[in-house]
C-alpha cells in the first residue's frame, strides 16, 4: 500500500550521489533534483545512498541536507531520508523531550509498527541517543500516562493471525467491567492493550461490540476533556483502525487555522511506504476531498512538491 514511485530503471547509486552532491553545490540548492531522487527511491535504496554518499565524500548526506535546505521541505526531506528504524528513534526522541498528554507520537510508534520495527526502533534509539527508549518514557511521562506507555514501549506481541474466541470473550467482559465502573487505568485494561497480538485485540473489540453494543471508543468517550481517555482512544485506533487514526490526524492538521506542518510531515513520512494509500482512501471517504488537493491547497513551493510525490500525486 506504498504510494511512492519507483522508476523502472533505477541510476546506479553512485550516480545518484553524483547528482545529489551537484544538487548541493553552486549558489542555491536544486530542490527539484534532491525531489525527483529521493522522493522516488525505496528504503533500501535510500539507505545505499546515504552509505554511498558517505564513503565517496566523507560525509553524511544528512548533514549535507541539514546545511542546505529550509525548514518544512528540511524536515520532510530529513524524515524520508533516515532509515526507518533511525526515524522512528528520533521521533521518540523529539516526544518525549515535549511531552504533552495531547502528544500521540508514542502511542503511534508503540502501535503502528510490527514488533520487529518497533524492536529496531528501540535498538537505534540505543545506538543514537545512549540509553533506552524505555528509560526515557519513563522519565518523561508520569502518573496514568507512564503507566500505559512504558508497556506499550516495551512489547513484543505476537504478530501470528490465530485468535482464542474464549480469551475474547472473557476479556470483552473485563473491558467493559473495568470502563463501565470508570477504572480507566486498571491493570487488566493496560496488559489487554499493551500484550495481547493485534488479531486478538481485534477479536476481543468486535466482542465487545457485539454484547454491549458500542465500540469501545465510544465508551471510552465518556469525558471528551480527559486526556489520558484520550491517549487510550488513540492506543485502541492505532492497534486496530491505523488508517483512520492516521486520517484523523492528516485532517486536524489540514483543516486547521494554519497547517500543523509537524504532524503532516511525520504522517507522510512514515506511512508513505506503509499504508498510505489505504490513508489516502480514508481521507476521501471523510472528507470528499483528495488527500493530495487538500494538501496543495495547504502548502506551497517545495515543500509542498515533496508531499505530493510521497502521496504518489501523478504530477509529482
Amino acid at each position: 500500500m506504498s504510494t511512492i514511485t519507483v522508476p523502472a530503471q533505477v541510476p546506479s547509486v553512485a550516480d545518484d550521489c553524483e547528482q545529489l552532491r551537484k544538487a548541493f553545490s553552486g549558489w542555491g540548492t536544486n530542490e527539484g533534483l534532491i525531489i525527483s531522487i529521493l522522493a522516488h527511491r525505496n528504503a533500501a535504496q535510500r539507505k545505499h545512498i546515504r552509505e554511498t554518499y558517505a564513503e565517496t565524500h566523507g560525509e553524511d548526506l544528512l548533514k549535507a541536507l541539514d546545511k542546505e535546505l529550509s525548514q518544512g521541505f528540511e524536515r520532510i526531506v530529513l524524515l524520508w531520508t533516515l532509515d526507518p528504524s533511525e526515524r522512528d528513534a528520533f521521533l521518540a526522541n523529539e516526544a518525549t523531550k515535549r511531552w504533552t498528554s495531547s502528544n500521540q507520537v508514542l502511542v503511534e510508534i508503540a502501535c503502528t509498527r510490527s514488533s520487529q520495527e518497533l524492536l529496531l526502533a528501540r535498538q537505534a534509539y540505543h545506538t543514537r541517543f545512549k540509553k533506552s527508549f524505555e528509560e526515557d518514557v519513563a522519565y518523561h511521562t508520569t502518573g496514568d500516562f507512564r503507566k500505559l506507555l512504558l508497556p506499550l514501549v516495551s512489547s513484543y506481541r505476537y504478530e501470528g493471525d490465530e485468535v482464542n474466541m474464549t480469551l475474547a470473550k472473557s476479556e470483552a467482559k473485563i473491558l467493559h467491567q473495568k470502563i463501565s465502573e470508570k477504572a480507566y487505568n486498571d491493570d487488566d485494561i493496560i496488559r489487554i492493550l499493551a500484550t495481547r497480538s493485534k488479531a486478538q485485540i481485534n477479536a476481543t473489540l468486535n466482542q465487545y461490540k457485539n454484547e454491549f453494543g458500542n465500540n469501545i471508543n465510544k465508551d471510552l468517550k465518556t469525558d471528551p476533556k480527559d486526556e489520558f481517555l484520550a491517549v487510550l482512544r488513540a492506543t485502541v485506533k492505532c492497534l486496530t483502525y491505523p488508517e483512520k487514526y492516521f486520517e484523523k490526524v492528516l485532517r486536524l492538521a489540514i483543516n486547521k487555522l494554519g497547517t500543523d506542518e509537524g504532524a503532516l510531515t511525520r504522517v507522510v513520512a512514515t506511512r508513505a511506504e506503509v499504508d498510505m494509500k489505504a490513508i489516502k482512501g480514508e481521507y476521501h471517504k471523510r472528507n470528499s476531498v483528495p488527500l493530495d488537493r487538500a494538501i496543495a491547497k495547504d502548502t506551497n513551493g517545495d515543500y509542498e512538491d515533496m508531499l505530493l510525490a510521497l502521496i504518489g500525486h501523478e504530477d509529482a
